[in-house]
């Protein structure tokens, strides 16, 4: 059998439910407790799943926990995550893992000092649909990536999350908040990036919140709300990525990609599933024909229909890299490749220019039928 690592909780919010629900999926982690700075979200959660409810300090003291999953609000993270390695316990982290390079490369040093490992979101790249794309296109079945456009648009945050305040503020905005799942896929599928360019603006300067429980307050907006991005690759691909909370509605499609041979379509990399389409030179697009991905079947009901939610993959695969002595797909490395586009796009925008960035990566493994299974109990 293989060994299990303990997994243990630092913030109950909304996403929490997400690893609640879906860690038991999964070999090699076994959630034990959880914590949050509210007491009472903590004990909540804890009665809902069947774990401990601990402060974060028990929790970071914890010897059956190896893992701690670090889902704090993005102005949290570095610190949160520096006390969990400071610890002595791995740590995986929500999406965006820092807010600067100097901050990930100061929770690198602690890791690479106490032999720890640091993994963070997204790990949508990993769903059946994302690893058919990386598949045609490792096939050579579109030819080399030459360019393409990437495009993540919508009203805002406002209108559903209970909290949104936080999406407006430094450290969030649709390029930190959105971001990561097209950057990763982008580097999954063509690899690291090479330098960036952007226009950033803000339509308004404060937002009124329409969700409940605080529907009619007026929020300040301190971060670029509108972000159009340019980014070249190192294999020499030049990608669009736009992303907004100004727009109202739009046709464009989430990901397409221009090859040599062909052009391949490829859908929200915020989720696992979707339609694949592609076409060869013969301008001829074609949905491609499914495979039997275990990250492609529905698992959840949703508002709009059955979905394919599979979220903790990553979680799992760095549990399991850690057994195994191999490179876990969301590491590190590609994490703070992710934060260095991201915050380059950011500074660009205000001093416009081209940033060249100053991290890279490799891509991660590919996730294959056999290896997806190899994932779940």
């Amino acid at each position: 059998m293989t060994k299990e690592l303990g997994v243990g909780i630092i913030g109950c919010g909304n996403i929490s439910t997400t690893y609640f629900k879906l860690a038991p999926l999964f070999k090699g982690i076994k959630v034990i407790a959880c914590a949050d700075i509210n007491p009472a979200a903590a004990e909540v959660r804890a009665s809902e799943y069947d774990v401990k409810a601990q402060t974060i300090e028990e929790l970071l003291a914890n010897p059956e926990i190896d893992i701690v999953v670090n889902l704090t609000i993005p102005d949290a993270h570095f610190p949160v995550s520096k006390m969990i390695l400071e610890a002595g316990k791995h740590v995986y982290s929500e999406k965006p893992l820092v807010l600067s390079l100097e901050q990930g490369e100061q929770l690198r040093g602690i890791a690479t000092a106490k032999n720890l490992k640091v993994g963070c979101a997204p790990d949508t790249f990993l769903g059946g649909a994302h690893q058919l794309a990386r598949n045609y296109i490792d096939e050579g079945r579109v030819g080399r990536i030459t360019s393409g456009t990437c495009h993540v648009m919508s009203p805002g945050m406002e209108m559903w999350h209970p909290n949104p305040d936080f999406f407006f503020l430094p450290g969030g905005g649709p390029i930190l908040d959105l971001g990561p799942y097209y950057i990763a896929n982008l580097v999954n599928l063509i690899g690291p990036v090479k330098r960036v360019a952007a226009l950033t603006s803000m339509a308004n300067p404060t937002r009124t919140i329409t969700s409940e429980p605080r529907a009619g307050e007026v929020i300040p907006v301190a971060t670029p709300t509108n972000i159009h991005a340019l980014l070249e690759f190192q294999n020499g691909a030049t990608i669009t990525l736009s992303a907004s909370w100004d727009v109202w509605s739009h046709n464009h499609a989430n990901m397409e990609l221009y090859g040599t041979e062909g052009s391949i379509f490829v859908p929200d990399p915020n989720f696992f599933g979707g339609t694949v389409s592609a076409s060869g030179r013969d301008k001829d697009i074609q949905p491609l024909e499914t495979w039997d991905h275990p990250f492609s079947v529905a698992n959840q009901e949703h508002k709009q229909g059955p979905m394919a939610n599979y979220r903790t993959a990553g979680l799992a695969d760095m549990a399991l890299a850690i057994l195994e002595g191999r490179d876990a797909r969301c590491s590190l490395d590609r994490a703070l490749h992710g934060v260095d586009v991201m915050v380059s796009i950011l500074k660009s925008g205000e001093t416009g220019q081209f940033i060249e960035l100053t991290t890279t990566c490799t891509q991660p493994q590919a996730l294959g039928i056999e290896e997806a299974k190899a994932l779940l109990r």
